[in-house]
């Protein structure tokens, strides 16, 4: 039986829904996800293997303004998806007034449009006014409006990316749901915590870095897992608030991440986290490198 592979761009605006996407298509959390913009900062690779078909989706940062050195690397990460894919998917929230950049307007690869959050919409009317409104951007291979919070209609996308596969073996161990290192999947289920837990003005500034994963076993030969992680504060001021009075904020994003690290790993999880300053790091390009987030065309 002849295999074939398929790679699919997923952009789209923050908080349109686009790494919740890829989770539910793969069928597992690949993707870290929170309201928060900049949620995403690295192209992840989600994978789905079928008897037949490969799709791996490349989760991208959103769309945004370039503020800093982190924000221009994400900009040329989202640049690189979109260049190298068979089919680009642009997830849109249905609810919002919907754009598509530049880039998207020029390119010449076809685009899935996803409209996203009907369950919000009110009437049948009002979704068929937001079409008409998006078929006048540009033409695109298939509208589809879906809701990714109850998975309407999003079974509706694998066939039409699969008219995009490409005969050849399969680029990845059709076992893995994710091509993304083991470390830095593991420093962002942490940074999830810390997105859902701290207040608005941390969360930009925030980055976290493993610095040892130890497998061991105990005395009666249990699997454990001694697992240290920094929390990198770009201001001094922040530290303390992460830290949280007594260290009480640090302790329960601890307890949360340790829970799902413990599912990851199978086994119980020693997790240490400390927080360090390192000023303006999102403007120093050594910085950015060491955390593993440069962009993969720099």
């Amino acid at each position: 039986m002849t295999s074939k592979t398929v790679f699919a761009a997923i952009c789209g605006k923050t908080n349109a829904g686009k790494s919740s996407l890829v989770n539910r298509l793969v069928g597992e959390k690949i993707a870290i996800v929170s309201e928060k913009p900049q949620t995403t900062r690295t192209q992840i690779n989600g994978i789905l293997t079928t008897e037949t078909v490969q799709y791996v989706f490349v989760d991208t940062p959103g769309f945004h303004s370039e503020k800093s050195e982190l924000s221009k690397h994400m900009h040329k990460t989202i640049r690189s998806a979109v260049a190298g894919v068979d089919v680009i998917i642009f997830v849109a929230d249905c609810t919002k007034g919907i754009t598509l950049n530049q880039e998207l307007l020029e390119t010449k690869t076809d685009i899935i449009l996803l409209l996203n959050k009907v369950d919000l919409l009110k009437s049948k009317a009002e979704l068929l006014t937001i079409i008409d409104n998006c078929v006048k951007l540009r033409d695109f291979i298939e509208i589809i409006p879906i809701s990714v919070i109850d998975g309407t209609n999003v079974e509706k996308v694998l066939p039409v990316l699969e008219r995009y596969a490409k005969d050849g073996a399969f680029c990845y161990d059709p076992e893995l749901p994710t091509d993304q290192p083991e470390k830095i999947w593991l420093s962002e289920i942490i940074r999830e915590k810390l997105l859902h837990e701290l207040r608005e003005e941390l969360p930009h500034g925030i980055a976290v870095q493993i610095e040892s994963v130890e497998h061991s076993k105990t005395n009666k030969g249990a699997e454990i897992v001694d697992l240290s992680a920094a929390v990198i504060c770009e201001k001094q001021s922040h530290k303390g608030m992460v830290i949280g009075k007594g260290g009480a904020n640090l302790k329960k994003i601890g307890s949360v991440a340790r829970l799902e690290t413990e599912a990851y790993f199978g086994c119980k999880v020693n997790l240490k986290l400390w927080v360090k300053v390192a000023e303006d790091w999102r403007n120093r390009e050594s910085l950015i490198n060491e955390y593993g987030l440069k962009s993969i065309d720099s």
